[in-house]
């Protein structure tokens, strides 16, 4: 794809060589018009928002409640469903404590996967820790797929609540969602969706899907850091409790009573990340103007040229092989540290992420300390693939 002068940093040089950027299951790059949007921000309307008749407080309201309406669009969602959050671990922790709050009790279960990423793991241990519910895990097969025999079983009338990963940050597994939230809802559960690694890769369809909760960051999807979406079913957000307290998320104060805002805002308090959502906007409004088809075929052809590639160095040995799957490759290549390899590829301008990917219960099922894992997007090309497969060459005799 032809996008790659969008980015402006991928024109740099890392170690006196052309910077290739494989780490965007981390965080991917911004285009100009990004940047450009959060410095107008700052440098023409700098306010705060919905507090203010003045002009500057009116436009920046006006810029973040757009986002707002791109964001609900581009998931098709209804615009007070969509809460700007931090991001995807904010979104779940709301979510979680919101939810908990009046919903789980002792003789409830809480079903997560082994693939997850710590943000989808750790709420929902204290969320069962604060009520005395039940975690169950569903478990991962040898190829990196959901055991969905397992699951199956795992689901009775006891199950409240299903929080499952889209795509794995980790495999590049794409999970059978649909499914997934089709058997919950035959049981009564809700069910929440991590898509932090999907929405970047895919469309997302929150209705089609008839998810109850779907959360996504900012800084994957080619937005600014610190910004993030939780998406809900209006009548689910209705009855939820805010958890946090304070500015914008209250109609009205008294020291008898506070009644709170209506949704989303609700579940906004205090002041947002206005420059940030707005940029969150606009980078959802430059990869809306892309195809779907050719960014899915453009991703395909990177993976599948890496998979080839690696398979003809002696000792490789790929971690998780789903047939479908999207953005990540992990792998380690015989006994060498992924942080030796790591190391030696960022000395040739070559940027992978190393180490466990807050995925320890996954490196444990697989009985590994971390993996390399190199992941694509829309601005990477086959000269990237080769330039990480022509470094291998190079560095893995070295460490052999």
């Amino acid at each position: 794809m032809d996008v790659r002068s969008d980015f402006p940093i991928l024109s740099r040089q890392v170690n006196g060589r052309p910077l290739v950027y494989l780490d965007n299951a981390a965080s991917t790059q911004k285009p100009q018009v990004v940047i450009d949007a959060v410095k107008h921000y700052y440098e023409h309307y700098n306010a705060n928002v919905h507090r203010g008749v003045h002009s500057l407080s009116v436009e920046a309201t006006e810029a973040m409640e757009e986002a707002r309406t791109t964001i609900s669009k581009f998931i098709q969602a209804e615009k007070n469903e969509v809460i700007f959050t931090s991001g995807t671990t904010e979104g779940i922790n709301i979510l979680s404590q919101s939810w908990v709050r009046q919903t789980l009790g002792p003789d409830d279960e809480v079903i997560i996967s082994g693939m997850e990423h710590h943000s989808n793991i750790v709420p929902w241990q204290m969320a069962c820790d604060q009520c005395g519910a039940k975690l169950r895990i569903i478990p991962i097969t040898d190829s990196g797929e959901l055991d969905m025999q397992a699951f199956d079983e795992m689901l009775s009338e006891r199950t409240r609540f299903l929080s499952v990963v889209h795509v794995s940050n980790t495999l590049g597994t794409i999970n059978p969602i649909k499914t997934l939230i089709d058997k919950a809802h035959a049981m009564g559960a809700k069910v929440h969706v991590d898509g932090a690694q999907a929405v970047a890769h895919m469309p997302v369809d929150v209705k089609d899907l008839d998810v109850d909760f779907y959360t996504f960051s900012g800084h994957k999807i080619f937005g600014p850091t610190g910004t993030g979406v939780l998406y809900g079913k209006a009548e689910l957000l209705e009855a939820m409790p805010p958890l946090y307290g304070g500015g914008e998320m209250i109609r009205s104060v008294s020291f008898e009573k506070t009644t709170y805002n209506e949704i989303p805002f609700k579940f906004e308090a205090g002041t947002p990340n206005i420059a940030g959502n707005i940029g969150l906007g606009k980078a959802i409004e430059y990869l809306s103007n892309l195809s779907w088809e050719n960014i899915r075929y453009h991703e395909l052809n990177l993976l599948n040229s890496t998979l080839e590639g690696l398979g003809s160095i002696e000792g490789t040995r790929i971690i998780g092989e789903s047939k479908n799957r999207s953005g990540a490759i992990s792998f380690l290549i015989g006994d060498i540290h992924p942080f030796d390899l790591g190391t030696l590829l960022d000395k040739m301008g070559i940027a992978v992420r190393t180490g466990h990917h807050c995925t320890e219960p996954l490196m444990d099922r697989f009985q590994i300390p971390g993996t390399v894992r190199a992941s694509f997007s829309i601005y990477n090309s086959e000269d990237d693939v080769d330039r990480l497969l022509e470094a291998m060459e190079r560095v893995v005799p070295m460490l052999a």
